[in-house]
């Protein structure tokens, strides 16, 4: 019995070592991996979907291909619906020769960057790159977004939606990415992602 409890714990570890590495970052070569900004179709009458008891209006259709800066999970209420947010980069924020020059982090549903020197023009950082929140259309849906690793250039296909629960709770979508602050990330309901390989 003892020999298969530790045949057990260590079968456990190793699929957790496997697991770990199979999210971790990945590191690209210099160069601009994704190159076109996101793409938005805005909806005059935008269709209702539900998740639970959430109201979920769509505002855009949302197309995007750019570069994982950062990713975070998030649990709680919030969590059920919006259970991961990607920070994502495109034109220059998406080369390695430009981000080695930029500290990236995720807290609080927020992203941030901190440079010691700026090496493209601020607000190039800020218009092209951005927190979204990720609300997945399904399971399947869900599993690929968990799969997705910093580093990756991912291409994500959905709404920009605004959220609403009876009460009164409300979580609204940016519109625009030219945008900072509290507000300024793209509530995403994600249909489809396609991991884009690299160069």
């Amino acid at each position: 019995m003892r020999k298969l409890l530790i045949v057990a714990a260590a079968a456990l570890v190793l699929l957790g070592v496997l697991k770990h590495r199979e999210r971790a970052a990945v590191h690209p070569g210099p160069g601009v991996l994704a190159a076109a900004a996101p793409v938005q179709v805005d909806l005059d009458h935008g269709a209702q979907l539900r998740k639970g008891d959430t109201t979920l209006t769509t505002r855009a259709h949302f197309d995007i291909t750019a570069r994982v800066l950062s990713r975070k999970t998030y649990g709680g209420a919030d969590g059920e619906l919006v259970p991961l947010d990607l920070a994502m980069g495109w034109g220059r924020m998406s080369d390695s020769a430009v981000l080695q020059h930029i500290d990236i982090s995720q807290s609080g549903r927020f992203y941030y960057w901190h440079v010691k020197e700026f090496p493209i023009p601020r607000r190039e950082i800020e218009t092209s790159s951005a927190n979204m929140h990720m609300i997945p259309a399904d399971a399947d849906v869900k599993r690929q977004l968990e799969d997705v690793r910093t580093g990756e250039v991912v291409h994500l296909e959905g709404f920009l939606v605004d959220a609403t629960r009876p009460g009164g709770w409300h979580w609204n979508t940016s519109m625009t990415r030219d945008d900072t602050g509290a507000g300024a990330c793209e509530l995403i309901y994600v249909e489809r992602v396609d991991r884009v390989p690299a160069p």
